[in-house]
Parts: structure tokens; C-alpha cells; sequence
């Protein structure tokens, strides 16, 4: 059985490397934003890149090829919604704050000090997504492929990170299981109502 679960960051990669190129998609086709949030996608991409640093000095080399995927595509994400008028000076310096804080994590205490922060990053990441599509009337622009990957790999990082007690991976997929969840649901029971005014309130 031991082995089985070995085999659970292969799954993952398998769900990871193209879980954001249906939003990509949808963004280039629709050039609808609705419900999308730009600090969700633009934490992605910082957080994945953070998540590669960590999957390197911890061994984790399957991890290696989905974390550099998403790195890639929730910028390209994030640079969509730029063009497109989504991103606030507000917003960003937050997030040049949480970048700067996982620089100085990593320099003062290495690896584990950077996995301390790594293991509130999941939290940080999903919050501007579910609170942008909540409190968006029509959720439109976001794809529901994307979130189906996401609950796909961070599900399989979540029986693994049991597997290998680690808590960090726990966080990280307990996480963004339940954002999966709460995304799904939201792109769901709005998929079935009348298109309302859409309200911007990404954060």
C-alpha cells in the first residue's frame, strides 16, 4: 500500500501541470473577468514559485514539474487580468509585502523557515478567489475546469502530505480542497440564475 501512495505525486502532477490553461482559454476566448481574481492568480504564481524552492531542498522531485507549471500559467493568468484592467495598486503592494516575507523567511532561516511560511501561503492564496467570486453576482469569467484540476491535485498532495506527515502538504491540500470546493459550489448554484450587474471586488 506504501507504494501506492508513493505514486500520489505523480496523480498530482498529472491534475497540476494543465489545471490552469482552461482558464487561460476561457479568459482569451470570452474576455470575461467576471469573478476572477487577480490577487488569486498573481499569489499563485508567487506561491508556486516558493513551492518549487521547497520541493527542491525537501527531495520532492515529481513535485518539481507541476509547481513550475503553475508558477508559469497563473502568471500568464495574472498578466491577462493586468491587461484587462483587474489588478490595484492596493493589492500589490500586499503582495510585494508577502514576497518580501518569503525572501527574508528563506535567507534567515532556510528551508524551514520558508516552509513555516509556506504552510499559511495556501490560505493567503485561495482567500482573493473565494471572496472575489462571492461577492461577484455572475461569476462568468471563472472556469470550472480549472478549479475540477485543482481539486484533483491538491486532494492527492492532501493523502500524500498524511502519508508522509507532513504538515505542510497537509495545509497546503486541505486547503485547496476546500476552496475547490466552495468555487465549485459558487460556479454552480450561479450557473443556474439570471446574469446579474457584475460587481468588481477582487482583492
Amino acid at each position: 500500500m506504501g507504494q501506492l501512495f508513493d505514486y500520489l505525486p505523480l496523480a498530482a502532477a498529472v491534475f497540476g501541470i494543465p489545471q490552469y490553461l482552461p482558464q487561460i482559454i476561457k479568459l482569451r476566448v470570452t474576455h470575461d473577468t467576471a469573478g476572477v481574481s487577480w490577487s488569486w492568480a498573481t499569489l499563485t504564481s508567487l506561491n508556486n514559485a516558493a513551492w518549487l524552492a521547497y520541493f527542491i531542498s525537501a527531495g520532492y522531485w515529481t513535485a518539481i514539474v507541476p509547481s513550475s507549471a503553475a508558477a508559469l500559467l497563473a502568471g500568464a493568468v495574472a498578466t491577462m487580468l493586468t491587461v484587462r484592467g483587474r489588478a490595484t495598486s492596493r493589492a500589490a503592494a500586499a503582495i510585494g509585502a508577502w514576497a518580501s516575507l518569503l525572501v527574508a523567511g528563506y535567507a534567515v532561516a532556510g528551508h524551514t523557515g520558508l516552509g513555516n511560511l509556506l504552510t499559511m501561503a495556501s490560505i493567503i492564496q485561495v482567500t482573493p478567489s473565494i471572496w472575489t467570486a462571492y461577492r461577484t453576482a455572475h461569476p462568468t469569467g471563472v472556469s470550472h475546469w480549472t478549479w475540477m484540476l485543482i481539486f484533483g491535485e491538491l486532494f492527492c498532495w492532501t493523502i500524500y502530505g498524511l502519508y508522509r506527515s507532513d504538515p505542510r502538504l497537509i495545509t497546503l491540500g486541505g486547503t485547496g480542497v476546500t476552496a475547490s470546493v466552495l468555487m465549485l459550489t459558487r460556479i454552480r448554484r450561479t450557473s443556474v440564475r439570471d446574469p446579474g450587474p457584475p460587481v468588481r471586488e477582487d482583492v
